[in-house]
């Protein structure tokens, strides 16, 4: 019963770090242009260490977990924080719209590391789910006009992005693989502090040009946010379900990346509503997740 509850609980996890992550893209939009975007990834890790440490020190009382698993741990904060520079770096050569088509990339490759890492493996209607959610999240990003997609002008920013999707595709497979049954609080803990240290050492000379006076109090906020709600409270939902119904699965929800984007945009951002020739690619992507979260 016990199991049964966790792994719905999971699910209801993945939906609400759904939609977590999609307000994060453009709260990220709005401040990038006001702070060097690998500042504003490393500034966001350093304050959700900050804020997360007593919280878990108080609860746990955890110790230094040896050089194993730090190492098993900056393995895993090494996927993300190389996966968000080389979605940065690659916008300086790329559109957006490529990174986005890469992008629905993620848990196809996911599973393919999930079945040599954890040993998951996908029957043939799951294997057709994957390709019909890649369809459906190319069908979004590009609100169902294949003409735009068709001419598509790839470049070295989709290589460095392209290395990034891979990277990112090992994030679930390997908290899965490496989890040794710590509370999941700790490890979610030490590995925003590793990708602290990996973010520090990638943006050390640009640190000490930022004239921290000058920051907007717009920025401020926007990190607390991107702290807070995307990435303890996120990471910690995401490894919390990858334990409990394992990589693949939760990796499939980034098919709902592009849909909750679109959804808080218009909601809350006042984008415009978007054309009825993106809802088949809604449903398609809603049919592919649904099928892919099936025993």
């Amino acid at each position: 019963m016990l199991e049964v509850k966790n792994r719905v609980s999971s699910h209801a996890m993945m939906i609400l770090a759904t939609l977590l992550i999609s307000i994060s893209f453009p709260v990220c939009q709005m401040i990038a242009p006001k702070l060097d975007t690998g500042l504003l990834t490393l500034f966001r890790f350093v304050l959700a260490s900050l804020i997360f440490y007593p919280i878990v020190y108080l609860k746990y009382k955890f110790q230094w977990p040896g050089v194993k698993r730090i190492s098993r741990y900056s393995l895993i904060s090494l996927c993300l924080v190389t996966f968000f520079w080389s979605m940065f770096e690659a916008l300086r050569y790329t559109s957006a719209l490529n990174t986005g088509t890469l992008f629905a990339l993620i848990p196809g490759i996911s599973a393919i590391f999930s079945a040599i890492l954890v040993g998951e493996h996908l029957p043939r209607g799951k294997i057709l789910a994957f390709v019909l959610g890649i369809v459906g999240s190319i069908w979004v990003v590009f609100r169902g006009d294949i003409n735009t997609l068709l001419v598509l002008d790839y470049n070295k920013g989709d290589l460095i992005f392209l290395g990034g999707v891979i990277l990112m595709s090992l994030y679930t497979p390997l908290v899965k693989r490496f989890h040794a049954g710590e509370p999941v609080p700790v490890m979610t803990f030490w590995i925003i502090l590793s990708g602290t240290v990996w973010l520090f050492l990638f943006n050390q000379d640009t640190l000490w040009r930022v004239d921290f006076e000058d920051v907007d109090s717009s920025v401020i906020a926007s990190l607390l946010y991107l702290s807070i709600f995307t990435t303890i409270i996120s990471f910690f939902l995401l490894q919390f379900a990858t334990i409990q119904i394992g990589p693949t699965k939760v990796a499939s929800y980034s098919y709902l990346n592009p849909v909750a984007v679109l959804m808080v945009s218009t909601l809350f951002f006042g984008h415009k509503v978007p054309s009825i020739t993106v809802f088949p690619g809604v449903a398609i992507v809603l049919f592919a997740v649904i099928v892919i979260q099936q025993k």
